[in-house]
């Protein structure tokens, strides 16, 4: 359980977030047989034995500090209670690029050297899906990690089974309630105040952050049937073209006339010293930021209806790792409650686990706030958003 100052804090940050997002899970899923246990359903024989010689394996992972953080914290949670299994964390930090560590997963596997010594791996779904094509993750068994009954079965569909949403984050609107005393609704009401509001609202880049590509993924997919947010068929590139037209449109009414920061921290970084009034964000970063004073006090976030899309990070585990036992109980411990609430205290972040199999205090933390984020499966298509919006609204 959290503490009771753990509790207030995170009351505190949902009081924020009032009216803004959802629990990760669907409120129409009942509870598991397995809620609340740390060592649910099937384990393994890694750390059953006191004598028996520990095992260590490779877990490779990237993003900010507060990524790192956490799992400074989780892992001696973990080693505590598996004493012969022991982590070893290769940290890549944010914008250092974490692209080498998926090629050097596939190029050992095509070297018939394993799985390069990387026994878990940390990313986004584009990596996800793109080690699907490559055959490169193993499929994740329930009867191996009793605790993934506890995560929402939908989810583990749109992978294939071949990763674990231990930790999910929505894009909201981040702005100054001082100059924003009612913030737009929906995504139409959101672009009629940007040209109400000349230069007072950023994107960032999307090539180089989840927010900017939440946005302009948003406003491309605006009107489109609901199923297109799951749709990776090319064919659906030709529906882009009215949604590219609005972001040219936009262009020469945001920051800059049309100038789209860098990384996710690029436009906080102008939210924080006041150059605009509104932009979208990463629930987490905003909120931690909220949290520490590095966004003025005045800073409050919102959702629009429909959600812009966010969703999760996923664990995924490389076929060929000689380590799986190992990597399976960690998996176990990482969809346990007590991991799960260190997501919560620790991140600002959703838990990856249904909400209902939380403790009751982180329950009732979340009540009363509204429909959140989407979660969009698009494929390779994001790739390709990306090379358009350089060429047709960047370039402009």
């Amino acid at each position: 359980m959290l503490s009771k100052n753990s509790t207030l804090t995170l009351l505190t940050v949902t009081t924020v977030t009032a009216a803004l997002l959802a629990g990760c899970g669907n409120s129409n899923n009942s509870d598991t047989a397995n809620a609340g246990g740390t060592n649910a359903g099937a384990t393994n024989t890694a750390s059953a034995d006191p004598s028996a010689q520990q095992v260590e394996f490779s877990f490779y992972f990237t993003g900010s500090e507060n990524v790192k953080n956490l799992w400074d914290t989780i892992i001696p949670m973990f080693e505590k209670d598996h004493p012969n299994i022991k982590v070893k964390e290769v940290y890549i930090p944010s914008g250092t690029g974490a692209q080498p560590t998926y090629d050097r997963i596939l190029a050992a596997k095509q070297a018939g050297k394993g799985s390069g010594g990387i026994d878990l791996y940390e990313d986004g779904l584009s990596n996800v899906t793109q080690g699907q094509k490559d055959d490169l993750w193993e499929t994740l068994d329930p009867a191996k990690i009793g605790n993934l009954a506890s995560v929402d079965a939908n989810t583990m569909k749109d992978v294939s089974n071949l990763a674990i949403p231990y930790r999910s984050s929505a894009v909201v609107l981040a702005y100054n309630s001082e100059k924003v005393p009612t913030p737009p609704k929906t995504l139409d009401e959101l672009f009629a105040w940007i040209k109400a509001n000349p230069e007072r609202f950023a994107y960032n880049d999307p090539s180089t952050g989840g927010a900017g590509s939440s946005f302009v993924t948003t406003t491309l997919y605006d009107k489109l049937p609901e199923d297109a947010i799951h749709n990776s068929d090319p064919s659906v590139e030709k529906e882009w073209d009215k949604g590219f037209d609005t972001l040219k449109d936009l262009g020469k009414y945001v920051y800059g006339k049309g100038i789209y920061p860098k990384k996710n921290q690029g436009t906080l970084d102008l939210l924080i010293s006041g150059e605009v009034d509104m932009i979208p964000a990463w629930s987490d970063m905003a909120l931690e930021q909220i949290g520490n004073g590095q966004l003025p006090a005045t800073t409050k976030i919102a959702q629009i209806t429909p959600g812009f899309n966010g969703g999760p990070t996923y664990l995924m585990v490389p076929k060929l790792s000689d380590k799986k036992d190992a990597v399976n109980e960690f998996l176990n411990f990482v969809l346990s409650p007590e991991a799960q609430a260190v997501v919560v205290t620790k991140m600002h972040g959703f838990p990856g686990i249904e909400l209902s199999n939380m403790p009751q205090d982180i329950q009732d933390s979340f009540k009363g706030v509204a429909e959140g984020f989407r979660t969009f499966n698009i494929g390779d298509l994001g790739n390709e958003i990306n090379k358009r919006w350089q060429s047709d609204v960047a370039a402009q």
